[in-house]
């Protein structure tokens, strides 16, 4: 996750709350929201990290509940980084499901 000023934040949750609003700002450009997603996949680079995480992630999804995957990996690009998050969103979702 990279801020559009500076270093990424330190933490995992931090780095994941950074995720989340980066996801959060491509959704609304492209007409949706947080409601529109239907899967998450999150790469941590040390599963200890997975509650702070878990946290974060549940702080947005916690009533939408999309299909979720947590993976451990060795490791991202730049090593500072600690988590990815990718989410995948359907458009009109919500008025499909009515």
């Amino acid at each position: 996750p990279i801020p559009r000023e500076g270093e990424p934040p330190e933490g995992a949750y931090e780095q994941a709350k950074l995720c989340l609003e980066i996801i959060g700002g491509a959704l609304a450009e492209a007409g949706a929201s947080f409601e529109d997603v239907v899967r998450t996949r999150i790469y941590l680079t040390d599963a200890d990290d997975w509650r702070d995480v878990g946290r974060a992630h549940g702080e947005v999804f916690s009533e939408i509940r999309p299909a979720s995957a947590m993976l451990v990996i060795s490791g991202l690009l730049d090593p500072r980084w600690h988590v990815e998050i990718e989410a995948d969103a359907v458009l009109g979702g919500e008025e499909s499901r009515t």
